[in-house]
């Protein structure tokens, strides 16, 4: 295997906002960037402006995402979701509060026992995180 990298798409209702999802991420978390963005042009088979593809990093870490406005039966599921170990009580916090902007909580922060603070949440575009801190 050469390499495995998650890549989400953005259909439905979410179909045009990989962009503005890419910039908010990688606006959240330290060692985080937008690698390159390709967009469709005019006459191509999705909307001209829609991402065809973009690299970025969290954490270091890298993603792609892309738009599609094709009738897809499926979108975002909290059964695959992206878990950010947190090096701060503050991070997680402000991350929490952040992508949970017009999300919804599936478990707000708290001590579950399995963790001193942990949080899953589906942000506003329907992309499951699951966040943890721990001190120790």
């Amino acid at each position: 295997m050469k390499s495995i990298t998650t890549s989400l798409m953005f259909v439905g209702d979410q179909a045009g906002k990989a962009e503005e999802a890419v910039k908010r991420y990688v606006s959240l978390f330290a060692n985080s960037r937008l690698i390159d963005i390709e967009h469709y042009g005019a006459d191509e088979h999705e909307p001209e402006g829609a991402v065809k593809i973009a690299r970025f990093t969290i954490g270091g870490t890298e993603f792609l995402a892309m738009d599609s406005y094709l009738d897809h039966q499926f979108n975002f599921t909290p059964s695959i979701s992206l878990r950010v170990e947190c090096e701060s009580e503050q991070e997680i916090e402000d991350a929490a509060r952040v992508l949970a902007e017009g999300g919804a909580e599936l478990m707000p922060l708290d001590n579950y026992g399995f963790s001193e603070k942990f949080g899953w949440l589906n942000d506003k575009y329907g992309v499951s995180w699951q966040l943890n801190f721990s001190a120790s």
